[in-house]
């Protein structure tokens, strides 16, 4: 016996935000690649192509989060509510690329500086930070909806900490006369790349590998289904997301065969789906059980343990 509770899992529509965002993030790319060609400074020219990348990754995230709201269909049974995780592996495999090439040139340039212009470059750097920042206010509320708005907002974030960078840069070239300073700069900005796109490839990488939702331990689950009154065993389970914010479980859960001849095993399922719903850290909504006699044990596969 199976039950599958049917529940409507629309996804928010987040594509005036990000529509926002990109718009900001393609002036300040613009911009910064003017003053990338008339500096010649490496540190503006990686954060202009950090930027390029963040324009891209906004520009994806906002195709990702126009497909998710497409409705499901015989072909697709959850729509493409999982295009949010391909975009945010595709942002991070390319900024794992860019943050490579950064602390590369940054090394290259530490040996032989080249003569940066400190007026124009703090200028650019300023330039980039205000948009910067006014593109954090249109996500910053929404940030932590789902991966994709979460990996837009970190994007963001990075490219404003790199303008940052560029324009200390700039003072210090200023005051000091130290041109090394632009490398260095761009070395902290790679340091700002790498380690982001290691975490968002990890992030997508457990929803695409179906390893169980953050903050579901599923032995807490099998242990706690177990309590169930007339619940004999409970294996096979599985748990993984789709997307963010939409949890799936399954599990077959042994029960006395009595169950099925006074009809409690009707009575028993409710129990169930409404402990993984309710009991948990991670509201599971959408659960299916097998609810079987404590006879179709010896009947099991042995990949069901």
């Amino acid at each position: 016996m199976s039950h599958d509770h049917g529940h409507a899992h629309a996804a928010t529509d987040h594509r005036g935000r990000l529509a926002v965002a990109f718009g900001i993030t393609a002036l300040i790319l613009l911009a910064q690649a003017v003053g990338a060609v008339i500096t010649g400074s490496l540190a503006l020219l990686v954060d202009t192509a950090h930027m390029l990348t963040d324009a891209g990754g906004l520009a994806l995230a906002l195709f990702a989060a126009h497909l998710s709201l497409r409705p499901p269909s015989a072909q697709r049974t959850w729509g493409y509510r999982r295009a949010e995780v391909l975009a945010a592996l595709a942002q991070a495999a390319v900024l794992l690329v860019v943050g490579v090439y950064v602390l590369v040139e940054a090394v290259l340039r530490l040996a032989d500086p080249p003569e940066v212009p400190s007026t124009e470059l703090v200028v650019f750097g300023v330039v980039g930070l205000v948009g910067n920042l006014a593109a954090m206010a249109v996500l910053a509320s929404r940030r932590d909806a789902n991966l994709n708005l979460r990996a837009a907002f970190l994007e963001v974030l990075n490219d404003a900490l790199g303008s940052v960078g560029v324009i200390v840069a700039a003072i210090v070239i200023a005051t000091t006369g130290w041109q090394r300073a632009d490398a260095v700069a761009a070395l902290f900005i790679g340091a700002l790349i790498l380690p982001r796109a290691v975490r968002l490839l990890r992030s997508a990488g457990s929803v695409l590998l179906e390893s169980a939702p953050p903050g579901l331990d599923l032995d807490e689950v099998r242990t706690h289904l177990l309590r169930v009154e007339h619940v004999r065993d409970v294996h096979d389970v599985h748990a993984s997301l789709i997307a963010t914010g939409l949890p799936i479980l399954s599990a077959h859960v042994v029960v006395d065969s009595a169950c099925f001849n006074d009809g409690h095993a009707g009575r028993i399922l409710d129990e169930l789906q409404e402990c993984v719903a309710t009991h948990f850290d991670v509201a599971v909504e959408h659960s299916t059980f097998q609810v079987e006699p404590d006879t179709h044990p010896e009947h099991e596969h042995p990949t069901h343990a």
